[in-house]
């Protein structure tokens, strides 16, 4: 248990209160006394503290309950008193339901969160919004309507939110503004916490000090994992490098805090943060602001937080700059892909393909290319272009791209044999080209590769995501049409994860189409790379 120091501790003590802890008693009498002369005064604080926090930790809660209720029998008014009662109650039940003890947390949780409530409510009611014993109070009572779900806890969240700005704006202690913002950090309350965590980084940052002291802070908290503080902090020492710095002098620094939270396998990262900072960098500086490696490492991250169009507008602007860049083939085949399958421009997907395919030098993407060209003329029913792009992907893969040859073969036998295209394909361009299909925008449904950027032979986890909506209480049934570079593994259609690996490197495309009773929930697509 934590209490903020600049809390007021009010206790006392009842004789025969510690039952299994009688060596204790000497002292919680001598306490007693201590609490008595002092008139609730601050001195009893660490004796207090270090009692409760004994009965915490050995689970004691109706022992350390039965002591603050008999306290609030002698003392009618005591907020402290409020709030200790019903701290140990909601520890208790949190316990209660970890360690599965269900009869008495059956036979007394109605009767506990009563207490909880009722204790809470007069503590609330009897300080001062902006006391830091009112902030706890606040925090407890929305952590317990939150961890209930009930109707109160929006209430409470906004009660806490403004008991802590007029605490901040106090000027008291800022440990308890990070408390608070940890906590409701902590239940995925994301926009709420940073509220508050602005109003830490203002404590922070209200008197003189040092940006490189800004800047290790915010790495600190990014160290820790804590995205949502490191990030107010960041922005706290970029706004104040931006008014006293050279643009010289600012710019790397912004491209070096975007690729800190830039996508990556493993590690801490934030895709959004990073383009905003990388769109900060570029306003600041113009498009010369970032060089190669920063135009490919903004136009991934932009990739892979699914914002397609700005990807492509990256990987655009890279092919454009940086022609001879080793990312610049990758580059034009994603676009391809991005364009064609994404965009739903097929035109414009397609010359990127042939750039390709008539460049010297193109790599697995250029065998890549040429295999997409033959299945969008297949797709279209131009059986003999196709078969011309085939058969020049093959010539000029020799013995190599192996797995680019083998779905090439399939294409082939397909001709050859005047079969139509491979049914979970097929499924997958008419959601794609098709005009009547434009009102599926891959939204509802989302693929992820784990990692994205693999080494050849090695395992990836392919994961998908649906949205179907809601459906009463049944379950809807999904089917899942696996297309595309799907490697090793055979995928079937009730699999929405799979596992794989790729004998050749190059860029791999991923295709799913997912079905619903109905007919067609959506599509996604995605690109695993592997060197």
């Amino acid at each position: 248990m934590r209490f903020l120091k600049t809390v007021i501790i009010l206790s006392a003590c009842i004789t025969g209160f510690l039952i299994n802890y009688a060596s204790a008693e000497d002292n919680l009498v001598a306490l007693s006394k201590q609490i008595m002369d002092s008139k609730c005064g601050l001195s009893v604080y660490p004796a207090l503290e270090k009692t409760a926090d004994k009965y915490f930790e050995d689970h004691k809660y109706n022992e350390y309950s039965d002591f603050i209720n008999s306290l609030l029998k002698q003392i009618e008014a005591c907020p402290v008193l409020n709030y200790n009662a019903a701290l140990a109650r909601f520890n208790q039940l949190k316990y209660l339901e970890e360690s599965q003890g269900w009869d008495e947390y059956f036979a007394k949780g109605n009767d506990y969160r009563d207490q909880i409530v009722d204790n809470l409510s007069k503590a609330v009611g009897a300080v001062p919004v902006q006391d830091a014993l009112g902030v706890r109070s606040r925090l407890l009572l929305w952590q317990f309507h939150r961890d209930q779900q009930d109707a109160f806890h929006e209430e409470a969240l906004d009660g806490l939110i403004k008991g802590i700005t007029e605490y901040a704006h106090s000027g008291q202690d800022a440990d308890l503004i990070k408390e608070v913002a940890d906590t409701i950090s902590s239940y995925g309350e994301k926009g709420r916490s940073k509220e508050v965590y602005r109003l830490y980084v203002q404590k922070l940052t209200g008197g003189e000090v040092k940006l490189e002291d800004l800047k290790q802070v915010a790495l600190s908290f990014y160290n820790e994992g804590n995205l949502d503080l490191a990030e107010s902090l960041f922005d706290a020492y970029i706004e104040k490098s931006l008014d006293s710095s050279p643009k010289e002098k600012t710019i790397p620094e912004l491209l070096e805090i975007a690729t800190l939270f830039s996508y990556k396998d493993s590690g801490q990262k934030d895709p959004v943060y990073a383009e905003k900072i990388f769109a900060k960098a570029e306003s600041t500086g113009g498009k010369e602001a970032l060089g190669e490696e920063q135009i490919y490492l903004r136009a991934f991250n932009l990739e892979k937080s699914k914002d397609w169009r700005g990807a492509g507008d990256a990987y655009a602007s890279l092919v454009e700059r940086f022609s001879e860049s080793k990312y610049v083939n990758r580059a034009i085949f994603k676009l391809g892909i991005i364009h064609t399958y994404i965009l739903r421009d097929k035109e414009r997907g397609t010359e990127y393909f042939v750039k390709l395919t008539e460049k010297n030098g193109a790599g697995p993407e250029g065998v890549s290319s040429l295999y997409q060209l033959g299945l969008l003329n297949q797709w279209q029913g131009e059986s003999a272009k196709a078969k011309a792009y085939y058969n020049k992907l093959i010539e000029k893969a020799q013995d190599s791209f192996n797995e680019t040859k083998s779905l090439t073969n399939l294409r082939l036998k397909e001709i050859e044999e005047g079969r139509s295209l491979d049914s979970n394909l097929a499924a997958f361009m008419d959601n794609a080209l098709k005009e009547e299909n434009a009102q599926f925008d891959m939204s509802r449904v989302s693929i992820s590769a784990s990692p994205y950027t693999a080494n050849r032979d090695s395992e990836i986890l392919v994961n998908s995501s649906a949205l179907s909506g809601a459906s009463g209480c049944m379950q809807v049934e999904l089917q899942y049409l696996w297309s595309g570079d799907l490697g090793a593994n055979l995928v079937q259609s009730a699999q929405a994860n799979f596992n794989t690996s790729y004998r050749d490197p190059g860029t791999k495309v991923i295709n799913l189409l997912v079905l619903v009773p109905s007919g067609t929930l959506d599509r996604a697509l995605d690109f695993a790379d592997i060197e």
